[in-house]
């Protein structure tokens, strides 16, 4: 059979409105028309809940302690305005940090800030202060910024032990995962004495692994123990996705409050120095020395050579080696490499004394050294 369509745009509208219409007919009344709606049909009531457990009021106890501590960091960066000579500082990344002290010093990780010209600091009140670059240490990512905020403002953050965490132990985390403030994430610690590297490539040593949830943003924030006391700065991942794959990484407390105040103090980290220059791992393999610090040349008038460190050297004939010294632990603690030996020595300050154990020629005996510094 031949049907004439409609051929107006507006003549099809209508007919889709009559077919929807149509439609609708065929439904029962009780949902095309709503004309018997029953009345029971009403909100279902409420089950009574009954108190908390336990863990649940220690944690919303913990967190209600804890967060005031916890601060936003927004790192910024100057901007030209389009044909004008106005510069102005706009955001380029977002962090976490936590209040160390009242006179308003913050500690957050170094990768927060890296490269950027300003910070802002936003408190558990969402309150904005501009925050000044104290000082920072790359090689263990820690960087410490303050802000001229009232001291009411400015609860610090309590602070616990590292060393006695041990594997199995609850840890939370707080911080502004993906910019939401003010994240609380719950874990284990998974592993310790993990090490990574750092954004200079300096080993970080001793470093915690936890479960608990860490995604971008999360970095300088507090990892807290069942206490809600402060033992680790959550770091990095795990992640080939870049999100929270149940591996995350933080930076022992115990190492945090050594640097900390020698940052707050001196603006920056002074390392302690022998006044060594080290040989390659090569030469230690050609050499078959023992695991340790070779060394290549002592400074002049340095602590090294007011010790009586002696360097391996040429001898009269150009195949002779004389043999030098390979440090091979630092007050009792073994070394493998030059990474471990400085990791050794940035525990103590300039001018104090360690006990190294000294290698030459097959025979092993200790040396008292009073460190020098590098500046």
């Amino acid at each position: 059979m031949n049907t004439q369509r409609p051929r107006h745009p507006l003549a099809w509208l209508l007919v889709a409105v009559l077919a929807t219409g149509a439609a609708f007919a065929q439904l029962p009344k009780a949902v095309s028309g709503r004309t018997d709606v029953r009345p029971e049909a009403v909100p279902r009531a409420i089950a009574p809940r009954g108190p908390l457990e336990p863990d649940e009021r220690a944690l919303i106890e913990l967190f209600r302690r804890a967060s005031p501590s916890v601060v936003h960091i927004t790192s910024l960066s100057a901007q030209r305005e389009l044909f004008s000579t106005n510069v102005q500082q706009v955001p380029r990344g977002a962090g976490t940090g936590f209040i160390w002290d009242a006179l308003g010093h913050v500690v957050t990780n170094y990768h927060v800030i890296q490269g950027a010209t300003g910070a802002r600091v936003t408190l558990a009140d969402q309150s904005n202060w501009p925050a000044q670059l104290v000082g920072v240490f790359a090689d263990r990512d820690i960087a410490v910024l303050r802000i001229e905020a009232p001291k009411e403002k400015l609860p610090p953050i309590a602070i616990g032990i590292s060393r006695e965490l041990q594997v199995g132990q609850r840890v939370l985390a707080i911080g502004n995962p993906f910019g939401l403030d003010q994240t609380l994430t719950t874990g284990i610690v998974s592993a310790l004495n993990r090490e990574i590297e750092s954004f200079n490539q300096r080993t970080i040593r001793g470093v915690i692994q936890t479960d608990a949830a860490i995604n971008p943003g999360n970095s300088g924030g507090p990892l807290l123990d069942s206490a809600g006391r402060l033992v680790g700065v959550n770091t990095q991942i795990a992640s080939p996705s870049g999100a929270s794959a149940g591996i995350g990484f933080a930076i022992p407390v115990d190492e945090v409050n050594r640097i900390v105040p020698r940052l707050i103090r001196d603006g920056r980290f002074v390392r302690p120095t022998l006044g060594i220059a080290a040989a390659p791992p090569e030469v230690h393999r050609a050499l078959g020395l023992p695991r340790g610090v070779a060394i290549l040349q002592v400074g002049s008038n340095s602590p090294a050579m007011r010790a009586g460190l002696q360097p391996f050297r040429r001898g009269s004939q150009r195949s002779e080696i004389i043999a030098g010294d390979v440090i091979t632990a630092v007050d009792g603690d073994s070394v493998n490499d030059l990474d471990d030996m400085l990791t050794q020595l940035e525990k103590h300050q300039p001018g104090a004394t360690v006990t190294l154990s000294v290698w030459r020629a097959g025979q092993t005996r200790k040396l008292a050294v009073q460190l020098g510094s590098s500046e």
